[in-house]
């Protein structure tokens, strides 16, 4: 299935972004403006701040404001330079140190952020967007602990945040917490009963879960509430497949690559089942086409892989688990898989040390049944080392 909670980075800031306080627009006095507007340096209507600035050198408000107009401009050393003199000029002023936990996260200083949004938590403890905010950085930290109590914090502050539930129970999931991150949902949904996405991600818990109705349901409310969610669909699709009802599952798919022709995870999901019911050439048009919109798709090298070994192509096989491989070199499968096609290409040794790995993961992982067959397959083959 291609649900992941993983936050991407790109994710976390925009939502920082989103839950950051407005920029504050320097309060200038009323003297400050009317000599603005006498000298014309202010015809468009917007705050000249550094005219501000020269007017009232010790305006923490307008040094926030130009730092807030330089990032926009993507003058970063710029505006941390504004910031750090707001800060100076008024320690206690919070939306300046929120501002540049911002600007400290956009240039990759994550713990400096962090200590940023602690200052604001410190001057207003009572601020939840600040928590928020701080929970993101956290998770971004691998502070998965540290997310959930600010998350928790924010609830307590704010019950009826929808999104505060939300996030929280994507990082339960994460911890293994499935009943913890189901609840949390629930709250969400019944907070907000019009979100798509909080049903998309209840459906992925209920499937694992193996109630697939549940599951169902859910996909089917996420489609009426967004009729065009690609991901729904194709995760639909899944759960119908493994129902029985393949023609669905199909009708799944296609409709989330026609939504999103872009969709990398619908193109392999297609091909799998067209792989199962014999269709291999348009299996291997979809692997293909998976891979090109995602290049680091392991498992559609993977699935590639296993069709080109069926069809004969061993070498095209073998280029496509050394890929997996390389993607993701912790697969017990991929290196099993490849041992086979090595010991068909008479690479006894290659095979032995593949199958060696193979059998190391699957006892790490304590499949039993897996680790006997590797075990097995490599006795045959030093049986052939002998001979």
């Amino acid at each position: 299935m291609s649900f992941s909670y993983q936050l991407s980075a790109a994710l976390i800031a925009a939502t920082i972004a989103s839950l950051q306080p407005e920029f504050a627009v320097a309060q200038l006095s009323a003297q400050q403006v009317e000599e603005i507007d006498r000298n014309q340096c202010n015809p468009s209507g917007e705050i000249d701040f550094n005219e501000a600035i020269r007017l009232n050198p010790n305006d923490a408000e307008a040094y926030n404001g130009r730092g807030a107009v330089r990032y926009d401009q993507g003058d970063i050393e710029g505006a941390i330079a504004d910031f750090n003199e707001a800060i100076r000029l008024n320690p206690s002023y919070a939306a300046a140190y929120i501002n540049r936990a911002k600007t400290r996260y956009n240039q990759g200083d994550l713990q400096a952020a962090i200590t940023d949004v602690n200052e604001v938590i410190r001057l207003e403890p009572n601020d939840v967007k600040a928590y928020y905010i701080r929970a993101f950085l956290r998770y971004d930290q691998g502070d998965m602990q540290g997310s959930i109590a600010d998350y928790n914090e924010a609830i307590r502050l704010d019950p009826s945040d929808a999104r505060a539930y939300f996030y929280r129970g994507g990082v339960r999931y994460e911890q293994g917490d499935i009943q913890g991150a189901i609840a949390d949902f629930n709250e969400a949904i019944r907070l907000e009963p019009n979100d798509a996405e909080a049903y998309y991600k209840r459906a992925f818990l209920r499937s694992q879960q193996g109630d697939k109705p549940g599951a169902i349901a859910d996909y089917n409310e996420a489609i009426r509430l967004d009729p065009n969610y690609a991901q729904a669909y194709s995760d639909r699709g899944v759960v119908r497949y493994d129902q029985g009802d393949k023609q669905a599952g199909i009708a799944d798919y296609n409709e989330a690559i026609r939504l999103d022709p872009s969709y990398a995870n619908a193109y392999y999901n297609r091909g799998l089942v067209r792989d199962e019911q014999g269709d291999k050439q348009g299996a291997l048009a979809d692997f293909n086409e998976a891979i090109r919109l995602e290049p680091n798709h392991a498992n559609a090298y993977y699935n590639r892989a296993n069709t080109r070994s069926e069809q004969g192509d061993i070498q095209g096989a073998l280029t496509d688990y050394n890929e997996a491989i390389r993607l993701n070199p912790n697969d017990a499968d991929f290196y099993y898989k490849r041992g086979y096609v090595r010991s068909q290409q008479q690479d006894i040794q290659g095979a032995i040390n593949d199958f060696q790995k193979a059998s190391e993961l699957y006892q790490q992982q304590g499949n039993t049944d897996s680790y006997r067959d590797a075990q097995n397959a490599i006795r045959e083959l030093q049986k052939e080392l002998e001979v």
